[in-house]
């Protein structure tokens, strides 16, 4: 199996992680689709992506380090993506975090504001779905696929950069 030039995996990569974070924008500020705090984790995943792809768009002596770090965050970003998938399924519970407006609140008139202050997204009802597929399984979906191109990539470039 051959992989399309690295400058043009890298801009695959740039292209997709920015249209993947801007379609969960979307959902949130448009659609009206509160995030919980996994949603929020695997944006962390495509902001890295991002950033470490344009670094190596820009930096061609480091192109192939950065492509490879950003395939193992998009790599991360299927792992917590996957997690979500089974909090949405039950198979297991989720963080601390999930469903909580009020965690680190240290008095009643913190948690209160808390409370008060936010909606309580849980991570483990799944707000979205098309053909039974939620958000979080389409981003694995997505993030498993665009994290294999950019470590392959970058371990192919190595490989015939070693040679």
């Amino acid at each position: 199996m051959t992989l399309p030039e690295p400058r043009a995996v890298a801009l695959i990569v740039l292209a997709a992680s920015a249209a993947l974070l801007a379609g969960a924008l979307a959902f949130q500020y448009l659609g009206g689709y509160a995030p919980c705090v996994l949603c929020h984790w695997q944006r962390y995943a495509h902001a890295a992506a991002i950033v470490l792809v344009a670094g190596a768009l820009a930096l061609p002596r480091a192109a192939t380090p950065l492509a490879g770090a950003a395939g193992l965050a998009l790599l991360a970003g299927a792992g917590i993506a996957f997690f979500h998938i089974g909090v949405e399924q039950h198979w297991w519970q989720g963080t601390s975090g999930c469903g909580s407006a009020v965690g680190g609140a240290t008095s009643i008139e913190e948690l209160r504001a808390r409370l008060l202050a936010q909606p309580v997204v849980r991570c483990d009802e799944v707000a979205w779905s098309l053909f039974g597929i939620s958000m979080a399984g389409y981003n694995f979906i997505a993030s498993l696929g665009l994290g294999l191109l950019a470590a392959g990539s970058a371990a192919i470039s190595f490989r015939q950069a070693t040679r």
